[in-house]
């Protein structure tokens, strides 16, 4: 299970140094790992095995519905299967960086069967929302949640 957030860098080449905590985990036994865009401008890092089944199912959307057929592309059409390189370290190719505004400094945030990778940009607004969402109206099901 994925959790917490942490800051990392990204290299110049845009190479992602992923803690060696999660790396068994996220790769096990040296498996390739899947990154791929998301409709909130983050990066979606998947276990390639927690990744098919998601992608068969957003593949078995119809395609003439436009909505889906953008979804598709989004999620299918960006999806780069990727491999640790020695050092630990993933390339997030550019076209996902320009995707979610990546610079030096990006936020890897646990999401319980993969990661988001956020701008830091991006990461302060959600944090932003997060404050927001305290004072206000719970969405549906958090209402009886136990802490």
């Amino acid at each position: 299970m994925f959790q917490g957030a942490v800051a990392l860098s990204l290299d110049a080449k845009g190479r992602l140094a992923i803690p060696a905590r999660h790396r068994e985990a996220l790769v096990p036994d040296g498996a390739p790992l899947v990154v791929t865009a998301h409709p909130h401008q983050c990066l979606l890092v998947y276990p390639q095995s927690a990744w098919e089944p998601i992608s068969q199912r957003i593949s078995a959307l119809p395609s003439l519905d436009p909505q889906a057929a953008i979804l598709k592309r989004l999620l299918v059409g960006h999806a780069q299967t990727e491999e640790l390189d020695s050092a630990g370290r993933v390339l997030l190719n550019a076209s996902l960086r320009n995707w979610a505004g990546l610079d030096k400094q990006v936020w890897m945030v646990g999401q319980g069967s993969y990661f988001e990778i956020w701008s830091d940009a991006g990461w302060q607004k959600q944090q932003e929302a997060m404050q927001a969402l305290v004072s206000g109206a719970l969405p549906a099901g958090f209402e009886s949640l136990v802490l």
